[in-house]
């Protein structure tokens, strides 16, 4: 099953189903949650994230809508098993953050040549963790290495 989930405050300025999107967005493409694996229940979400089953369907209804779920007619909800669908929204998703980074920094006069050095900087004092970025199928291979011992 998927991470676990824990009641949150949302922000007022964006519809509370589309931060829930985001939120089951990154999990799922940072693996958090393996392609094909079964989506609890509308109503055991919408108790774990603190909202009303309405909005947790909407949430869910929209995934699906954009091919990251998929739903079977008496077996229920289910994670894309298209690793190429779930790259392209993880790629989508970085060149978002990264274009909000570098207009939030163009918007304190940073110049390219600054932005790059403070880049290097925070990659040496931040270092990703092992796996970062990893393809999903390539972060299961070594969670079930060594006869299923993570390694």
């Amino acid at each position: 099953m998927g991470p676990s989930y824990s009641a949150k405050q949302y922000d007022n300025n964006s519809p509370i189903y589309q931060q829930i999107m985001d939120r089951i967005r990154r999990e799922i493409v940072a693996g958090d949650w393996r392609a094909g694996e079964r989506v609890p229940p509308v109503r055991d979400l919408a108790l774990a994230f603190g909202v009303n089953p309405n909005t947790m369907q909407r949430s869910l209804a929209e995934l699906e809508r954009e091919g990251l779920l998929y739903s079977e007619r008496t077996a229920g909800r289910f994670i894309t098993a298209d690793a190429a669908r779930i790259a392209r929204v993880r790629e989508e998703m970085a060149r978002r953050l990264a274009a909000e980074f570098l207009r939030q920094m163009a918007g304190m006069g940073c110049s390219a040549a600054e932005v790059r050095r403070l880049l290097e900087q925070a990659a040496v004092q931040t270092p990703l963790p092992d796996g970062a970025g990893a393809a999903q199928g390539e972060k299961e291979e070594r969670e079930t290495a060594e006869g299923g011992q993570p390694v």
